[in-house]
């Protein structure tokens, strides 16, 4: 094997603002510590984060890289000591603290996955953050089990295409809100029963219709705002409202009788800050439950475009169209 670079090129966020803020620039190719895998990075994957990180409202862990990017895919290019799961070569792809935007990544082996067969280096780079973020919230957390109806909440996002791909491939019923017309049509030959254009339907109604007055058992939410209310009227008894995001504000108010009556669970998550054994925990789930189901075919990976590691600013400037239908990924040249 060839020896490593000294330098490598990098995205940093020049200052917070919009997408022109992301430049190119070089940095020190990082020596990977105890417990850590370095990867030469083939493609990273665009993800909500990253723009907030970009606009200054989701700083990075402290101790941890400020550059954006939460997962890539690529090739082991060195390990830390104590890291043996991979050889050097090995084909894999991690969620990551950060960093993702460069041609070479530090992760945590824990939080490492091989590449399942048949999955390309772009597809690969869209699977860590959607998938664990998936998997922990809507399985371990939201408990939903075949039979039961989801609700999900962005449904041409990369957390819904993935929510809505894995929830009806265990078998559960998935209603999803989309903005157009074109993306609940994407939702519905995923495998959703039924996509509500929350422009011209109030989802609410749509779950009471669908579910014949009993309501959803989980839903997945990232909007927060006017929508937790409404979540919990769409609950049924017993049912479990996660949020991963609120996009329409945090603060809300609302009605605790209608928790106690239906015996509801309100719960969410964040995944940046948790500790590395967590993050291992949530990786063997994926593995052992999701990841055969994209390498069978059951769930594809749905990759919207695909842009350059130099034109990062478009990516994101993509992304904030919204038009997007699943995943933006970065490609790095040379890889």
């Amino acid at each position: 094997m060839s020896a490593l670079p000294e330098t490598m090129t990098v995205i940093a966020i020049a200052g917070k603002g919009g997408p022109e803020v992301l430049t190119a620039e070089q940095r020190p190719v990082p020596s990977p510590g105890a417990g850590q895998v370095l990867i030469k990075v083939e493609a990273a994957g665009v993800n909500r984060p990253d723009v907030l990180q970009r606009k200054g409202l989701y700083p990075a862990p402290k101790g941890h890289s400020e550059l954006p990017g939460l997962e890539v895919a690529g090739t082991i290019a060195a390990l830390g000591e104590g890291a043996s799961r991979f050889k050097i070569g090995d084909r894999v792809m991690a969620l990551l603290n950060g960093g993702g935007y460069a041609e070479y990544a530090l992760a945590e082996e824990p939080a490492t996955l091989a590449v399942p067969k048949g999955v390309s280096m772009v597809e690969a780079a869209a699977i860590p953050e959607t998938f664990f973020t998936v998997w922990h919230n809507v399985f371990e957390r939201g408990g939903l089990k075949s039979g039961e109806w989801l609700l999900v909440h962005g449904g041409s996002s990369g957390i819904g295409v993935t929510a809505i791909q894995l929830a009806a491939a265990l078998g559960a019923k998935v209603i999803t809100t989309a903005g157009s017309a074109k993306k609940c049509e994407a939702c519905v030959a995923l495998g959703a029963e039924r996509a509500v254009d929350y422009t011209q339907e109030d989802f609410t109604e749509v779950v009471k219709a669908e579910t014949q007055g009993r309501g959803v058992d989980v839903i997945l939410d990232m909007v927060g705002g006017d929508y937790v209310d409404r979540n919990i009227r769409s609950l049924a008894d017993d049912g479990r409202l996660v949020n991963i995001g609120y996009q329409s504000g945090s603060k809300v108010t609302v009605d605790m009788m209608r928790v106690m009556l239906k015996r509801l669970t309100l719960t969410g998550s964040t995944l940046r800050i948790r500790p590395t054994e967590i993050k291992g925990a949530i990786a063997r789930g994926v593995e052992t439950h999701a990841l055969p189901l994209v390498e069978s075919g059951k769930v594809r990976v749905i990759v919207d475009s695909t842009f350059p590691l130099s034109k990062a600013a478009d990516a994101h400037a993509r992304m904030e169209t919204s038009q997007h239908i699943g995943k933006i990924v970065l490609t790095v040249a040379g890889a």
